[in-house]
Formats: structure tokens, sequence, C-alpha cells
């Protein structure tokens, strides 16, 4: 009887060969179940470079290239997820915007077309996600660039996972701000306020721009001299100034602070002081000036002159700078300077009086400036102090009406002390480069203290007479000079 069915021990293994087998002989193959992949010669597949077991799933996202696209600078692309962008920038920039909303994975690649990017840059917008982290737009600046972005979550935003011939990828961003006489000189701008005001800071910048940091120079109001005979010279206003964007030396102060102020999108309130008021009859000390506040920099008013009556002449007054000590009753000290102390300094003490250095001369102290004490009495026969040297900035931090020339060519002079009074027959104590007024003299004729010079932070002169002997008012302690601030930052 002819066998219909092959028992499942029938065969032994091995023991059929396809020779065995006529051509269509075998209709049908049923297998139980399914074949373990312990049973196949390969276990998994590889795609784009990752191994994927058999069995598992996985998304395969490849991109739709798009038709070349050419920026005419009036319209940019909102570009979808899934799809590669030609971009061909030959004649006019262009903007990119990302999706509004994106998932994980989420793929988007770019190409620079035509090799034009350094010319007419692609900004890549970011659409309220991040880009690798930061909430800035993008910017391509670099010829024949490539990159591709996947979205990874809200931290991160866009990550750039690929990138060919590309420089760095932020957009660079500059501070914007308003307030004061603002003036250009190359890439910075430069605010200048000589009352007050506010410094309106809208946007700030980031590493691939100018930075956040601003530079400033604060000068506050200069001290007044002292009134009556011989009086002291008032004192400059405190003088503080950063250089963080590294003008050179010489043309910058040597008290300058290395370090600027990092400045956020908020109104910073400015204070200018005011100078120390007039001192006149009866004799008395000069007053002090006023502070200049910006941000967290304040600059201390300059001391007044000491007073030169007799009896009783005084000490000058401390502050930014000291004010002179006066003459006419024993020797008399100069106010400290850089009170309370900052570092660098904001100025200096004032110089000393002494009475009776020449029959009928007593001699005061000058006020401190920046760069220097003021000058002591007497320092040759027949001598009053002269005001401190101010300090100085660059023409490129100040524009052209702040501050005065200066021993230092070309540079800009602040915070100069005022010369002290005498009775003479001396020769006028001047005051310090920085716009410290002169001293007045009594003898051989009345001759008027000067005034500080208005925002420079200058001191003003002391007094040359008392009030019995006073034709023409020379024992008048002048004011002091009102003060300034400036703030320079790169815009472009």
């Amino acid at each position: 009887m002819a066998i219909s069915k092959i028992g499942s021990k029938a065969l032994v293994d091995c023991s059929v060969a396809a020779v065995d087998i006529a051509d269509n002989s075998i209709t049908t193959a049923k297998l139980a179940g399914s074949i373990t992949n312990a049973k196949l010669a390969n276990s998994s597949v590889t795609i784009n470079n990752t191994s994927i077991s058999l069995g598992a799933s996985v998304n395969i996202n490849a991109l739709d290239w798009q038709s070349v696209i050419v920026a005419d600078g009036s319209t940019g692309t909102t570009g979808v997820a899934g799809r590669g962008y030609f971009i061909n920038t030959t004649s006019a920039a262009h903007t990119f915007t990302l999706p509004s909303s994106a998932t994980r994975g989420d793929t988007i690649a770019i190409k620079d077309y035509a090799g034009t990017f350094a010319t007419f840059n692609l900004t890549i917008a970011r659409n309220g996600h991040n880009i690798q982290g930061v909430a800035n737009n993008s910017l391509i600046s670099t010829n024949r660039a490539s990159v591709v972005l996947v979205y990874v979550d809200a931290t991160r935003g866009w990550e750039y996972v690929t990138e060919s011939n590309v420089a760095d990828l932020q957009e660079a961003l500059f501070i914007s701000a308003t307030g004061g006489t603002v003036t250009t000189s190359g890439n910075f701008k430069i605010h200048s306020f000589t009352g007050d005001g506010c410094f309106v800071v809208s946007t700030v910048g980031n590493p691939a721009g100018g930075g956040s940091n601003v530079d400033y120079l604060v000068v506050a109001g200069g001290g007044g001299g002292g009134a009556g005979e011989q009086a002291g010279g008032g004192g400059a206003g405190g003088f503080r100034v950063s250089n963080s964007h590294a003008l050179p030396a010489p043309t910058m102060s040597p008290l300058s602070n290395p370090t600027g102020i990092t400045v956020t999108a908020q109104t910073y309130p400015i204070t200018v002081g005011g100078g120390g008021a007039q001192k006149c009859f009866p004799v008395g000390l000069g007053n002090s000036g006023n502070n200049s506040v910006f941000s967290t920099i304040t600059s201390t008013a300059g001391g007044g002159g000491g007073r030169g009556d007799t009896p009783g002449s005084a000490n000058g007054l401390d502050g930014g700078s000291g004010g002179g000590g006066g003459s006419a009753s024993g020797c008399r000290n100069g106010g400290t300077g850089n009170t309370p102390p900052v570092s660098p300094p904001q100025g200096n003490n004032g110089g000393t009086g002494q009475p009776a250095l020449a029959p009928n001369a007593n001699y005061a102290g000058g006020g401190g400036g920046a760069g220097a004490a003021g000058g002591n009495q007497g320092n040759s026969p027949g001598t009053s102090g002269i005001g401190g040297v101010g300090s100085f900035i660059s023409p490129s931090f100040a524009v052209s009406c702040a501050g005065t020339p200066g021993p230092a060519p070309g540079v800009r002079y602040f915070s100069g002390g005022g010369g002290a009074g005498a009775w003479g027959p001396i020769p006028v104590s001047p005051g310090g480069a920085g716009g410290g007024g002169a001293g007045g003299v009594q003898n051989p004729s009345p001759t008027f203290a000067v005034a500080g010079t208005a925002n420079t932070g200058g001191g003003g002169g002391g007094g040359g007479s008392d009030p019995g002997v006073a034709p023409g008012g020379s024992g008048v302690g002048a004011a002091g000079g009102k003060g300034i601030v400036i703030i320079r930052y790169q815009f472009q």
C-alpha cells in the first residue's frame, strides 16, 4: 500500500535531499508558531549605523528635500519637520523660521545652495523655542554651510546634530539703550548725562555680539573752596571709571577698573551730583559737593576747603578728594580723599595750610584731585597750594564737550582740585587739570577765586581775604563743578 503520509519519526535527519523531491510535489508548507531569532543567520538589522533587533519597531525619518528657495530679502520661510531646504542667498539675506510646535525627533536640514551665506547671511528664527538651550536666534554667515537640527525638549529646544562649514551659530546681539546725550565712536555708543536722568536698556548683547557689559565714568560734584583769609581749595569729586573694552594705554586712566557693569533690560536711574555751593561771608568751611550714582557705582562728593579766618582756620573736609586745609591760625590739614575707600581709589587728600611763612602772608592747601594730592602751602617761598591734578579718559570715551585738556595730549581730564587762596603778594594758585578752579588772592589787587568747571567735578578755588579787608570779594570761596556720568558700550 502506498504511503500517503509520513509520520513524525519516519525520516532520519538529513536523509532526504533536494534531488529526491519531485518538482511541484510539495504544494503547501505549514509551520506551527514562529521561527526564533536563534534559528536565523542574522537576528538584527542596521539602520543609520544603529543595530535594530528583528521584531522591534523603529521610525525612519527620511528627509524630503524641497525645491531651491531663492531669497529676495522681503519674505522668509517657515520650516516643516522632516524636510530639507536648499537656500540661495545670491542676491539677498534670508530668514528661516523654525516650526511653532515641535516634537522630540523632529528633524530639519538646511544647505547653502550657492555658497553665499557669508555675503548674505541666513538667520534661523527660533519661533519661541530654544536653540541649543539658549533663547536666541542663530546666524549662519559662512559659505557652503550646512546644518541638521533635531528637536530635543523644551529645555534644549533644537540641537545642531550635524554642522559643516559653520562658525559661531549664535546670532550676534548687541546692547540697545536710550538716555542722555548719545554719540557714536566706531562700534561704540556713548551716553553722556550732565544732569539726572535714566539709562534705559531695552536689549542686552550676547557673547557672539558685544556682550552685556558697559563701561562707565562716574564723577561726583566738586567741593567748594573755603571762604575768608587764605582758605583751602575745594576737593575734586570722586572719579570712578572702567575699561572692560580695553581702550589702550596711555590714553586711559591708570585708575580704570578692568571690570565694567553687566546690565539687564531695565531702567537705571542716573544721579549727577552738583558742585558745592559758593561760600560767601561770614568766613567758613567750603561746601562739599554731592554724590553721583550709576547702578552699583557711587562716586563721593568732593570735600569743602578749610576756612581761613583769624582765629580759627580749619581742616579741609573729607570726600572723594579732600578739601585743602585753611591757614591764618596754625597748621591745618587737608581732608582725606578716597572716603569711603574704594579700589581703584577715587581721589586724594587735600594739601596742608600753614600761617606766616612770609611777613603778612599765610598760605593754604590746595584741594585734592583724582590723580594727585592737593599742593601743600609754601613749597617755595610765597606760594599757596595748587589744586591736585585730575585723571583722564580716552577721547574715544568722552564726547567732545566733556572734560578739559590736560598735561597728556589728546585725552580729557576730570576731577581736578581747587587752588588755595592767599593774602599775597603772590601769584594765583591754579586749580588742577580736570576743572579745578584757581584760588583767590587779596594783595596787591583782589582776585576772585574761580569756580570748578561744570560737568568735570572740579573743586572750587579758596578765598584770599577776610571780611574786613575784602574789596572786590576776594575772600569768597568759589563753587565746585557739577559732576557727570558717561556710559559706553558696543552696539554693532
